[in-house]
């Protein structure tokens, strides 16, 4: 059953990736101020290489900052199916899934004791099949309870991925879709009670959702505020 006890806020951005990686930068900036460091998980995708671009140009405490990542495809280092190279250079301190090990099961809880008790913020996508993190639709690793773990193969590779406790237990959460193919999916979270998509197990409350005209279609013309 998804956590719906309030919508999330909805916006509607020309520049989408580039209002992601502001959130973002205001969700660290008071988490180190507030705390003394932050934490911040991201996912990969079309959309995550240039949010984290953008991000990376900010003015913040990176000394303070840690990244994780929210999922990771099964494979061998810099092959182009991995989310970390968007990740190369990045100036805060990065902890990469580690995905190449033999004993994936392992690694998974070998990760999940890395990540803090809270995450301060999670960065999500979507696919148009309403897939986020990687949870993929239909795919048992919704119900799982522990941090980390493995989803089965999906479009070819098997996944890592934080499970919605952690992703719902962080403090806030930024969602980033573009594209038209979206759309249909982008509705039915939305404008529905459905439990049917993986992303609409996630929490609603203290989570944006940032999209551009072309997710945004089939909304109705007041959804981005």
């Amino acid at each position: 059953m998804a956590e719906r006890p309030g919508e999330p806020a909805v916006e509607v951005d020309d520049n989408p990736s580039e209002r992601a990686a502001h959130l973002l930068a205001d969700e660290l900036r008071r988490a180190v101020d507030t705390r003394g460091r932050a934490s911040l998980a991201v996912s990969g995708g079309h959309t995550g290489p240039p949010m984290l671009a953008e991000l990376a140009r900010a003015d913040l405490p990176w000394d303070h900052i840690t990244i994780f990542q929210v999922d990771e495809r099964a494979a061998p280092d810099g092959d182009p199916a991995r989310n970390a190279d968007a990740l190369v250079g990045f100036p805060a301190r990065v902890v990469l899934m580690p995905v190449t090990e033999s004993d994936l099961e392992q690694a998974a809880a070998s990760y999940a004791a890395e990540l803090p008790d809270q995450l301060d913020v999670v960065h999500l996508g979507m696919g148009p099949d309403g897939h986020t993190a990687s949870w993929p639709p239909g795919d048992p690793v919704i119900k799982r309870t522990e941090p980390v773990a493995l989803s089965a193969e999906y479009q070819g590779h098997v996944r890592m991925t934080l499970t919605p406790p952690v992703v719902n237990g962080a403090r806030a959460r930024v969602v980033l879709i573009t594209g038209p193919d979206k759309a249909p999916a982008v509705a039915t979270w939305l404008t529905t009670s459905s439990n049917d998509l993986p992303i609409a197990h996630v929490k609603t409350t203290d989570t944006t959702v940032i999209l551009d005209a072309a997710a945004a279609a089939d909304l109705p013309s007041t959804a981005g505020g």
